[in-house]
């Protein structure tokens, strides 16, 4: 047909884009290339560019760049002073995490009984991170200086212009703006971001839990003995038992809610969009109203509609419904229904809940695209003879996927790390039957998220939480990534234009 001609035309002109591999093979490159290239700017400079290994600055004041001379030593004495002094008496301790245990000791002289100076192991963790970031961004600015030093030696041999100090500010509000206006950003994601992520991350490696509370106790290195439990079962851990239900729910979770709330918000965008649906206006306010309340408001007013003694346990029980489930044995007794307290039914009750909170936001975002659908794609389609189910499936919901396409990859990443409607679902109403799950503080309808929660809350367990939360990323970066390369290609843009 004409019609499916018209939208395949100039897919692929475009150059495919580099692979994964491609990328970090050329980032593996770039660092290669800085470090030989400084290896050459310090083998092929003069003497002033050789001393500003030693002394940063050095070739500016030989060159008269006096103001960028002075703040390049300036920088290196901060980072001198700062690393003795404060950071290498934790770096130092990086490899143990300290061995002082806290104690109090009675003291003669004050006739009290003090702490002795001891070791906090995670704030030897902390600072020890924070040293290395700091380390390795000196090493990046030292090279940086060689290479700037032999750059202007070459342009003076040249007989070229060097910028001044003021030109130099001048450039960084004008050539360069974008360094400066990322410059901010970039370090507030390094310091709380990167910093916080890189503990996290090394916690893992630990045995940090309420047994090594600090200040009082010292915890240490581990090694891969967390993921160990979270894998393999032991008599004394059902970690790996209580994550592998954990991690198939929680994608099972993840798949359903996405496409449930996709697909429906889909439909309802059609039907209120269908020249034949009256009260269009109508429609749309009663689905902003659902979405004008707060979250935390509409899922706990549900949990109380849904709960053992709630309003609906007491119409299904009036007119019968809970004696007629318990008749047919769907239900374990015959008081009320387990909307929220049995996982047969808390899962897909769960499922139905998220379809009410989570379809008004995805009909706005469908209307808003059946409205921009470009209408000679339609009107082409109408005059090869297609009817309302081709049109939809070969015109109207592949122009949808390529617009919405990044949405979804990010509601199933957002719905796999979906704390509200689990936490606030379950919160002090769902208990777990089963030892297992319970050993390991957790429950048939916990995701990986809400599980990490209770165990840092709960149990302190900070070091399973770690691990868990690096397996949540693995997870989410993993169905991120073959999601990015199978369905968002990057060349279907001339498909719809």
């Amino acid at each position: 047909m004409r019609m499916s001609k018209h939208i395949t035309a100039g897919a692929g002109n475009k150059p495919a884009r580099k692979g994964i591999l491609g990328a970090i093979g050329g980032f593996f490159a770039a660092i290669i290339e800085f470090f030989t290239g400084t290896y050459k700017a310090f083998r092929d400079g003069d003497i002033w560019v050789k001393l500003s290994a030693i002394i940063c600055g050095a070739s500016c004041f030989a060159r008269k760049q006096y103001v960028k001379g002075f703040l390049l030593c300036l920088v290196q004495a901060v980072i001198i002073w700062l690393f003795p002094g404060f950071l290498w008496p934790y770096m130092s301790k990086f490899p143990t995490l300290g061995t002082v245990q806290a104690k109090k000791a009675y003291n003669p002289e004050t006739r009290k009984n003090e702490w002795n100076d001891y070791d906090n192991s995670f704030m030897i963790l902390l600072f020890s991170v924070v040293g290395f970031v700091l380390l390795a961004t000196a090493i990046v600015l030292w090279m940086r200086n060689i290479r700037a030093a032999r750059e202007v030696e070459v342009l003076q041999k040249k007989g070229k212009h060097v910028n001044s100090f003021k030109e130099d500010i001048a450039d960084c509000f004008s050539v360069k703006f974008h360094r400066t206006l990322l410059s901010l950003p970039v370090l507030g994601v390094v310091v709380f971001t990167i910093v916080p992520l890189i503990v996290m991350i090394l916690i893992a490696f630990t045995n940090y839990d309420r047994n090594h509370l600090v200040p009082a106790k010292l915890f240490t290195w581990t090694g891969l003995k967390n993921f160990d439990t979270l894998v393999n079962m032991t008599s004394d851990s059902s970690f790996a038992y209580a994550f592998r239900n954990v991690l198939i729910w929680t994608l099972v979770w993840a798949v359903v809610a996405t496409i449930t709330c996709y697909i429906f918000g889909i439909m309802m965008a059609m039907f209120i969009n269908n020249r034949n649906t009256k009260g269009k206006k109508f429609w749309r306010v009663c689905f902003m109203v659902a979405m004008a309340v707060p979250q935390f408001v509409s899922l706990l007013l549900v949990r109380n509609f849904f709960a053992d003694a709630g309003i609906v346990n007491t119409i299904c029980k009036n007119i019968g419904l809970t004696d007629w489930l318990y008749s047919i044995k769907a239900i374990p007794t015959a008081n009320y229904i387990p909307f929220l307290t049995h996982p047969a039914w808390a899962r897909p009750m769960i499922i139905l809940i998220n379809i009410w909170v989570g379809v008004p936001y995805q009909m706005l975002i469908a209307t808003g695209i059946l409205m921009n659908i470009p209408t000679e794609l339609l009107e082409a389609a109408r005059i090869d003879g297609a009817n309302a189910r081709q049109s939809f499936m070969h015109i109207t919901m592949p122009y949808i996927l390529f617009i919405t396409g990044p949405s979804l990859v990010n509601s199933l990443v957002a719905n796999i790390n979906n704390f509200n409607v689990i936490w606030l679902l379950s919160r002090d109403v769902y208990t777990t039957s089963d030892q297992l799950m319970a050993n390991a503080n957790a429950n048939e309808v916990d995701l990986l998220v809400t599980w990490l929660y209770r165990l840092t809350q709960d149990q302190s367990n900070y070091k399973m939480a770690s691990v868990i939360g690096i397996l949540v990323f693995i997870v989410c970066a993993i169905l991120t990534l073959l999601a990015f390369s199978n369905m968002i290609k990057g060349d279907k843009e001339e498909s719809f234009q």
